[in-house]
């Protein structure tokens, strides 16, 4: 598990998993392992450099994604969230996406600071990651 502030996992959003996995396999060695999420989220893919996962990545289908560019979006693990959501709102960010609670992985909350930039900020399930 990643210490408080830490980075803890990156994830890419592309609109061709396919040609996604052929540049990262064969640029970084990079191997894959699709993980079928259902019908509302497709297939969520497993990047590994070896037997550690270092990375996700999914297919940006649907409204919800309509006019947004693909992009790497990172997580930073946090040690408490509710208290770190107060704190960024303090400090000038928001919260653009309350917490939620991902089975087996953790809570998240997505967030901006005063710029605009976004991150997930998450508390990860006890034996995740």
């Amino acid at each position: 598990m990643a210490a408080h502030g830490k980075f803890y996992w990156n994830e890419l959003m592309t609109r061709d998993v396919g040609k996604a996995k052929k540049f990262y396999g064969d640029s970084l060695g990079w191997t894959f392992e699709d993980m079928p999420m259902g019908d509302m989220y497709g297939t969520y893919t497993i990047a590994r450099v070896g037997e550690d996962m270092v990375a996700g990545m999914f297919n940006m289908s649907g409204d919800m994604f309509k006019g947004q560019p693909e992009t790497w979006f990172s997580y930073v693990a946090v040690d408490d969230l509710d208290k770190r959501l107060a704190k960024a709102k303090k400090a000038g960010g928001k919260v653009l996406r309350e917490p939620f609670d991902v089975p087996g992985i953790g809570r998240i909350a997505i967030v901006a600071d005063p710029n605009g930039v976004t991150q997930g900020w998450m508390v990860a399930a006890p034996g995740g990651m």
